[in-house]
């Protein structure tokens, strides 16, 4: 049953609903309001029996069907708009045949599961944002430094240099030489972007032998972090690197992930971007809603951080290689559980991004669906496997 999906239990559940007022309507010849509804309250607890029997885990957009109540609930008042604009309908053509009967039940229906997708949408936002609403007290990360800075680059050899000089310059005053790494991975650059990070004092330098994307290159750099908090920042460092400092705070606080955001009311633009990247940043935050429940004000920001026992969690088991991979970060968060804070920031555009608007752009929007289809699928684990909160320790207090 598993390997039919979600999918076809609408489709299942869809048939039931409008096969039942058809026959009953030709056999009893009822009113159809009345056949309409024992037809709904047939299908309703059908479609609940066939979403548990295909619930691929923990899907945060499936969630609702281990919840009877809430289902429930959605189901009424989504089972009183069918009635409802049914009625209207057939007031409005007369007495219809069957065959004009089937057209209005489809436009009911189609109305109805609006009504039940906004219900459950939600239903799962405010599950989400219990999950995100506060620290979680934790015992201390695993690490042998305080932070892990990943850099990925691009044949950008002409700046990874300087940028693992200014990284370490940021935030060694505050946190000690001893307690920063710097960990460059070069993404396939060709050039001598791995020779001019190592002279620069990068700590470790990861090389892939081909381009494989951002995602790639973050997922790389991390697996190898020593620290107890990893983040990862563009090398072109369009965001002051000192800023890192203020997710850290975050992360040490007791929140799992910590995300740059440059919508935050508090952040600030030094250098403004093309005004085609901006539109086009603001496309693919309306796009995430295909992907994510959560409400996030900027899913792009190239500044994050999280524990390093949530590394393996949200991007130890990422699928996506490219841009999408930071959305795909964000699913995976809503997915296990866990908490996320956004933190405002200072960002001054850079030309020198290797960033090309059209054609990544498209590449995003196509592993959106990638990710959702993933989702769907049941590819992603649901089990965080973190340690359990502890009460009063560190993070405990918002």
């Amino acid at each position: 049953m598993r390997r039919l999906g979600p999918g076809m239990a609408v489709v299942a559940a869809t048939a039931v609903d409008v096969g039942g007022l058809l026959v009953l309507r030709a056999a009893t010849g009822w009113p159809v309001a009345v056949a309409d509804t024992i037809a709904l309250a047939v299908a309703a607890p059908l479609s609940y029996v066939l979403h548990r029997a295909t619930d691929r885990g923990a899907d945060p957009f499936v969630r609702w069907v281990r919840d009877p109540a809430r289902f429930a609930r959605v189901a009424l008042v989504a089972g009183i708009v069918d009635v409802a604009v049914l009625q209207v309908l057939v007031v409005l053509v007369g007495d219809p045949t069957l065959l004009t009967l089937f057209g209005l039940k489809l436009v009911s229906v189609a109305v109805a599961a609006l009504v039940r997708i906004v219900g459950h949408r939600r239903i799962l936002l405010r599950a989400v944002q219990a999950d995100q609403a506060a620290p979680v007290a934790r015992p201390p990360a695993p690490g042998d430094r305080r932070l892990s800075v990943v850099l990925p680059s691009y044949r950008q050899a002409d700046v990874v240099g300087d940028a693992v000089a200014r990284v370490r310059a940021a935030l060694a005053p505050t946190l000690g030489a001893a307690e920063i790494e710097i960990v460059v991975v070069d993404d396939g650059s060709g050039d001598d972007t791995e020779t001019r990070a190592e002279a620069a004092g990068a700590d470790r330098v990861v090389v892939h032998p081909v381009n494989r994307g951002k995602g790639a290159a973050v997922r790389s750099g991390a697996a190898v972090a020593r620290g107890c908090t990893v983040a990862f920042t563009d090398t072109d460092l369009a965001y002051d690197p000192a800023q890192l400092l203020a997710l850290l705070a975050r992360v040490e606080a007791g929140w799992d992930v910590a995300v740059g955001s440059r919508r935050h009311t508090d952040a600030v633009t030094l250098v403004r971007a093309r005004r085609v990247r901006e539109v086009g940043g603001r496309f693919i935050n309306l796009l995430t809603q295909a992907v994510l429940l959560g409400h996030y004000r900027d899913t792009q920001c190239g500044l994050k951080a999280l524990r390093s026992d949530v590394v393996p969690v949200v991007l130890g088991q990422g699928l996506v290689e490219g841009f999408a991979f930071d959305i795909e970060l964000f699913h995976l968060v809503e997915r296990n559980g866990l908490t996320l804070t956004e933190v405002p920031v200072q960002v001054a555009n850079s030309e020198q991004s290797s960033v090309h608007v059209v054609r990544d752009g498209v590449r995003l929007v196509r592993d959106l669906f990638r990710i959702r289809r993933h989702a769907a699928a049941g590819r992603y684990s649901s089990d965080a496997g973190l340690p359990d909160p502890v009460p009063g320790g560190p993070g405990s207090v918002g």
